[in-house]
């Protein structure tokens, strides 16, 4: 086989899926293709923290012999990256598992996440009710905000992403090395994790397609824990058509995981092509109300990142779409409330990572205390140390009901105001960031107006619904330079269908997830 005339850099999911059992090409083939161009090019964009060439060809071999016997799935030999957040099987992969953090440095896990063995060749006696993988390529693990925690993948302990439409912009975080890798075509498709917003922001500043499905939709077994009420997982990728197929592959039940939804497995690609009732091929979005809350286009939205969300817009309206005026009233609280919930689970979750089980141990330590506090100090950053800190405090006596049940009872009623709203519409849409991708560094002496960029996102996170962004075209920068811009789509729960559905229908119209960032 020869990969002349097919450059598989150039294809996603879908397409690469095709050429596969077409016998256009082999899984090594593209495999090869794809590592020899992140060892050209990821130096200087920093989006892989692992890769071992020898275990991802081994796979790409065995998926070869299962295309070659009919045995392979709709993603079999596709390569896929893991955000290094998902524990991978260290015999198994050759990849450690750090979560971007000095604290997990070299740590071997022995089990892959779910996320991980549902996507690639499975874990015996994994469990999960899965039933095997779908024989995906692992080519690697991807750099994070350590812990997940951030908006613009500096607080790496390792190094900063860079965005690949500007290496001296961010790419978004957390799960910025994810947005990146695809976005500069060095793999198809990638797995983040979106806590409040770490999918979606990313995927809009790199000009990619990513979708948070509902919470419980996607096992959180083997995820590195950041808040557990909101942590969910999620596929990063060219299109909607690539995410679905992921997502499909991604999603069900797991017995592993307590908060796993006990629903039948959904096939997502399928939902993504019904045709909703009254639809046609020229309007295929025909019946589709979408809601514009007002409070997602304030004055302070940057103008030309509300006129390409704007543009977006009307372009689905033309499929037939109808734009309904909406409100989330209490949008401005989401960031108080997550500030609160997330830092107090972070602070649970994290007390784990005492240097006696696990992780980093400080040496030269003269009593237990004094090892905790410099194996803490050692292994945890800056923006790390922040947020546990903030969570013991609002966890603390005298504060709990202050905060933290305050702001619980507040996330209820950001809830209940999007189930009013979907009273009157089918999806809510708007902006995904207020801005374009900033400067790398520009908010690092101002880490609360790195949080205010999560104002548009949090709302979803908070209340548990399926969200995505979808390339919706470029703004500019001061200087003129042409940045994506991501049309979030928000939806109930579990209807990624419909979302995936008015997505794919806009990629079928517009070219805007096709543009790449020069290589």
């Amino acid at each position: 086989m020869s990969t002349a005339g097919f450059d598989p850099r150039a294809a996603g999911v879908a397409a690469l899926a095709q050429a596969l059992r077409a016998r256009q090409l082999s899984s090594v083939e593209v495999t090869q293709a794809l590592l020899a161009a992140v060892r050209r090019e990821d130096q200087a964009l920093g989006a892989f923290l692992h890769v071992d060439d020898e275990r991802a060809l081994a796979e790409a071999r065995a998926a070869d012999l299962r295309i070659a016997g009919g045995e392979g799935g709709p993603l079999t030999g596709v390569p896929v990256a893991h955000k290094d957040i998902f524990a991978t099987d260290f015999a198994r992969t050759r990849l450690p598992t750090t979560a971007g953090s000095k604290m997990l440095a070299g740590y071997a896990s022995p089990f892959d996440a779910t996320v991980v063995a549902r996507l690639g060749p499975g874990s015996a006696g994994a469990g999960d009710g899965s039933g095997g993988g779908a024989g995906m390529v692992t080519l690697g693990k991807l750099n994070c905000d350590e812990f997940a925690m951030g908006s613009s993948n500096e607080n790496s302990a390792y190094a900063p992403v860079r965005n690949p439409w500007d290496r001296t912009r961010v790419p978004g975080g957390s799960s910025g090395g994810s947005a990146a890798a695809v976005a500069a075509r060095l793999v198809p498709a990638a797995t983040g994790t979106d806590t409040g917003g770490s999918i979606r922001q990313p995927a809009s500043f790199c000009g990619v397609t990513g979708i948070k499905p509902t919470y419980g939709l996607v096992s959180r077994w083997g995820m590195v824990a950041f808040a557990s009420s909101l942590d969910q997982a999620g596929p990063l990728a060219r299109s909607a058509e690539d995410c679905a197929l992921l997502l499909s592959a991604m999603s069900g039940f797991d017995p592993r995981d307590a908060t796993s939804a006990e629903r039948p497995p959904v096939d997502l690609h399928a939902a993504m092509l019904q045709r909703r009732e009254g639809a046609t091929a020229a309007r295929p979005l025909a019946g589709l109300r979408i809601g514009l809350p007002q409070e997602f286009f304030p004055p302070e939205l940057a103008p030309d990142v509300a006129g390409a969300v704007r543009a977006a817009l009307a372009e689905m309206e033309k499929l037939g779409a109808v734009l309904v005026d909406v409100s989330l009233p209490r949008t401005e609280l989401s960031i108080p409330v997550y500030y609160i919930i997330a830092p107090a689970e972070a602070s649970s979750n994290l007390s784990r990572y005492d240097g006696v089980r696990y992780g980093h141990r400080a040496a030269a330590a003269a009593d237990l205390l004094e090892m905790y506090k410099k194996s803490r100090s050692e292994g945890f950053g800056a923006e790390v140390k922040r947020r546990v800190m903030i969570g013991t405090y609002v966890l603390s006596h005298g504060y709990y009901d202050a905060y933290y049940l305050q702001a619980q009872k507040l996330r209820r009623m950001i809830a209940d105001d999007f189930q009013a709203c979907f009273q009157r519409c089918d999806v809510v849409a708007g902006p995904v960031a207020p801005t374009v991708a900033w400067k790398l560094g520009a908010q690092a002496d101002d880490p609360v107006k790195a949080y205010l960029a999560d104002i548009f996102t949090l709302p979803a996170s908070l209340a548990g619904l399926p969200g995505m962004s979808v390339p919706a075209g470029f703004a500019h920068s001061a200087a003129g330079d042409a940045l994506p811009v991501g049309l979030q789509l928000i939806g109930n729960y579990f209807a990624e269908g419909t979302l995936l559905n008015a997505a794919h229908a806009l990629q079928q119209a517009t070219d805007w997830h096709l543009r790449e960032p020069r290589r």
